[in-house]
């Protein structure tokens, strides 16, 4: 008996979630009580995951001495075959612990879930999306958007509850209200994995195989980036007109107002370049607000600015991501032909130690251009036998004589000898390629996009909520459903089984005849269905005959959009080429000529973008001409144009101003006098033309 094996899953659970809220959330910069809250909930669902295994391997163990002991009750009367069946034990696991310790933990695990998943979640994910400027306020917004989602729910209950009052037999009890709202909760994941295992189990496969095309995986790339580019567009545009009304009612709430405060915490969301380009509406467009501004009016705008600033940042990381896809895919169709068989790319990174001794051109290229696709084509055979499998046995796992499931047949070969290891590594790599094929599916359909994973700290609250609820609601029913596949659910296989602590704490629908005889057993048979829709593409098909732009590969459509988003990545890498031959001009030209005493610094003070290097300059000669001809005028700072590209640097300093970690950018309307210090300019100012007389 030892404990060290849940231990060990338990710390690994836990690591594993800090690592990954790490990579895609921002400890710092959002709310400590939705990381932690997002932390807890990832943290639940995993052990679930690895700590599900032990159990299964302690039911195994309970199991053969369930069947030993009845077996020597039923031979003790007999005196001819007991000394052959006494001697005979089970062989105890190494992970065995108590049998108090799985109830406890899975009671513990579950209902904590469950009211993370159904109540907390739900309500914070409305918070950080509410236009109110107080928690009060915020509160009620909260509970008011979520009230049609919690009344149809317990319309629902009310419903289930006057028929259990009804029906003839036992009263209703507290037992029998945990049921209902567990296997309530457990029906809605079935539901919903129906239809994402339908799919991902023929795509997850068809996906890898793919991979390992490169010029398949560049050509859906530029379909991909065509698409975004759009939805690109349509959110700065979104943008610019919350900027407008923004703009239009600041210049009617004037400080000393009793809603100023609210509006400055509105522009406190805005990132830097974003106000500059509000302030400079009031030099070119002179608006007017008609109706003087309310408190629900200003609302409603701040939860304009809220929703459209998220959607702009999605989009823009979305699209610098597949941007550096797209590059580095062009990179290796050009280096897949060279001999020299060095790793050469168009945009040099800086080196460090990793790609100097470890990760080396030669080692990037073998990898990239050669083993890479191999191992592609093999994880998509693995992936491809686990998928048949699934199918098969969620076909065949009601069956009990004879045993047609196939992981139902491993457990019970393995059990039979003692082979812990087995049914230990079986079960964990089954629940997690089905936790791969739903997680990995549900946010790549197209109605749930405004939710979006992205790696670098590049992921918002919202969507990490709304990770940590799914999460959290898919991984009970998707453990119940494989216990179902091993035939550890006496309720399901209608045989009388031992069963793991975690069924007996999740409950059964038994008190509901028309599910539990129904639906939880034949409703997976839909996946057999949805996989042959997904295999044919019909529902790309389908969709792309009502208008909605698919991948379908023989479609005009698809033909005209991928020339387009090739033409739109050339643009970009023709940008990026002239802004790094710049960079290295500059470069090359500080190394030439140093920074002494006749030289000023030019890189210390030089503006981080080129387009906002060009402005400056042209507003340099502009300054400088005015200096020599009108002395006596000044210039004004909102005629220079101060639009940053939206592209040209991370994401984070872009939005991190609403937080408070924005760039200051400032520093580009200082020094207007060149005795002031002047920014951009090397050696000394121009002379006059009468200096010399």
């Amino acid at each position: 008996m030892s404990y060290w094996p849940l231990i060990t899953k338990t710390l690994f659970s836990f690591i594993l979630s800090s690592t990954v809220l790490y990579r895609y959330g921002n400890w710092f910069r959002h709310r400590i009580i939705i990381t932690l809250v997002v932390l807890l909930a990832w943290n639940f669902s995993f052990l679930i995951i690895f700590a599900l295994p032990l159990d299964v391997i302690s039911t195994v163990y309970r199991q053969c001495e369930g069947n030993l002991s009845d077996t020597q009750v039923s031979i003790s009367s007999s005196t001819t075959l007991q000394s052959v069946t006494i001697n005979k034990t089970c062989q105890v696991p190494s992970s065995n612990v108590p049998d108090i310790v799985f109830p406890e933990l899975w009671r513990t695990v579950y209902w904590s879930t469950q009211l993370l998943t159904w109540l907390v979640m739900p309500m914070m994910q409305s918070y950080t999306k509410t236009g109110d400027f107080s928690v009060k306020g915020k509160l009620k917004s909260a509970l008011i958007d979520n009230a049609i989602y919690y009344g149809s729910y317990l319309l629902i209950c009310i419903i289930l509850m006057i028929y259990l009052a009804l029906k003839p037999g036992p009263k209703l009890d507290w037992s029998q209200i945990k049921a209902i709202a567990s296997s309530a909760s457990n029906t809605w994941g079935l539901f919903l994995l129906v239809l994402l295992l339908g799919y991902a189990l023929v795509e997850v496969p068809r996906h890898l195989w793919h991979n390992a095309n490169r010029s398949y995986v560049l050509t859906h790339s530029y379909f991909k980036m065509a698409k975004l580019t759009s939805d690109k567009c349509e959110a700065e545009e979104t943008v610019d007109d919350v900027l407008e009304s923004l703009h239009a009612v600041s210049r009617v709430i004037k400080p000393g107002h009793y809603l100023y405060e609210d509006l400055e915490t509105i522009l406190q969301k805005l990132p830097i370049e974003l106000k500059d380009r509000m302030n400079r509406r009031a030099i070119t467009v002179e608006e007017s607000c008609r109706d003087m501004p309310t408190e629900k009016s200003l609302i409603g705008l701040h939860k304009q600015v809220i929703k459209s600033l998220q959607v702009l940042q999605r989009t823009e990381t979305q699209y610098n991501i597949l941007l550096e896809k797209i590059f580095d895919l062009e990179d290796i169709l050009k280096n897949q032909i060279s001999r020299d068989r060095r790793f050469k790319k168009t945009f040099q990174k800086p080196p460090n130690w990793f790609t100097t001794y470890i990760y080396t051109p030669t080692l990037e290229w073998y990898w990239k251009c050669l083993l890479y696709g191999y191992m592609q084509k093999s994880l998509a055979v693995v992936a491809a036998v686990f998928s048949f499998c699934v199918v098969w046995s969620e076909l065949t796992f009601f069956n009990k004589k004879p045993v047609l499931s196939i992981f139902a047949l491993i457990v019970a070969e393995a059990g039979e000898k003692y082979d812990y290891l087995t049914i230990e590594w079986l079960s964990t790599a089954v629940i997690l390629y089905l936790c791969y094929c739903a997680y990995s599916t549900i946010l790549k359909i197209r109605l749930l996009n405004f939710y979006y994973l992205a790696p670098h700290h590049q992921t918002n609250e919202y969507s990490l909520i709304f990770s940590g609820m799914m999460l959290s609601r898919l991984t009970p029913p998707l453990c119940l459903n494989f216990l179902g596949l091993i035939h550890m659910d006496s309720h399901v296989i209608k045989a009388q089984v031992m069963e793991t602590h975690y069924t007996q704490v999740m409950g059964h629908m038994d008190v509901i005849g028309i599910i539990s005889n129904g639906f939880n057993i034949y409703f997976p048979m839909a996946i057999l269905i949805f996989g042959l829709c997904t295999y044919f593409s019909l529902g790309s098909r389908l969709l792309s005959f009502l208008g909605f732009h698919q991948f379908v590969g023989d479609d005009e459509m698809t033909t005209d959009l991928v020339d387009e988003g090739r033409e739109i990545v050339k643009r970009e890498k023709r940008k990026r080429i002239r802004s790094q031959e710049s960079s290295n001009r500059r470069k090359e030209f500080q190394e030439r000529f140093p920074t002494t005493g006749r030289f000023r610094n030019i890189e210390s003070n030089r503006p981080s973008t080129e387009l906002e290097y060009m402005d400056n300059t042209k507003s340099n000669l502009l300054r400088d001409s005015n200096q020599s001809t009108y002395s006596g005028t000044n210039f004004s700072t909102a005629d220079i144009d101060t639009r940053l590209p939206s592209n040209a640097e991370d994401i984070d300093s872009r939005f991190g101003a609403s937080t408070g970690l924005g760039r200051d950018t400032d520093h580009r309307f200082s020094g207007y006098q060149y005795e002031s210090g002047h920014k951009t300019r090397v050696g000394y100012p121009p002379r006059g033309i009468f200096d010399d007389v």
